[in-house]
């Protein structure tokens, strides 16, 4: 196995992923579909042992590199998760130097409305095929509502929501 391809592959799903299992599509692509290292078990495998630990969400990337050549591919599954975040500090240093500059300043807001335009583009068909009655677009605007005008934590929002959805579920059913 080539470490270098195993790291860039890696490092190619962490760097086009959000967070945590995003990236697990480019990875099942590459490492199970495309190059056969892995098979979907192992895949399967190094995602649940990834998981079961504490620490961040992407370290099942680690797991994936272990299962595709052991140690050294666990190392530099490793290096794929820490590396974007040490390629952005010379990003920023560059950007914070630069911020006063009118076409730099246009850029960071053109990446901005970009990234929103991707969140609202993948939120869309989520919130087709979830909001499809009356009380669950009350809960959705009442959770909104919750969270962006009051201090009360994410986890009751989410709890109270369920609760409410399931008393629905019941009521009708």
């Amino acid at each position: 196995m080539n470490l270098v391809l195993l790291y860039f592959l890696l490092l190619k799903a962490m760097l086009l992923s959000f967070s945590g299992l995003s990236s697990l599509p480019v990875i099942e692509a590459d490492f199970v579909e495309k190059h056969h290292l892995i098979t979907e078990r192992q895949l399967n495998t190094a995602v649940a042992a990834g998981r079961s630990g504490p620490g961040p969400l992407g370290l099942y990337v680690v797991s994936v590199g272990y299962m595709a050549a052991g140690i050294p591919g666990a190392a530099a599954g490793y290096l794929a998760m820490v590396s974007p975040a040490f390629f952005i500090l010379p990003i920023l240093r560059f950007f914070a130097n630069r911020a006063t500059n009118p076409q730099v300043r246009g850029a960071i807001r053109a990446l901005l409305l970009s990234a929103a335009g991707l969140l609202i583009s993948s939120a869309l068909p989520i919130g087709r095929a979830t909001l499809t009655d009356g009380v669950m677009v009350a809960v959705a605007v009442g959770s909104f509502v919750v969270l962006a005008f009051t201090r009360v934590e994410t986890l009751v929002v989410v709890a109270g929501s369920a609760v409410v959805g399931f008393t629905a579920a019941l009521l009708r059913g």
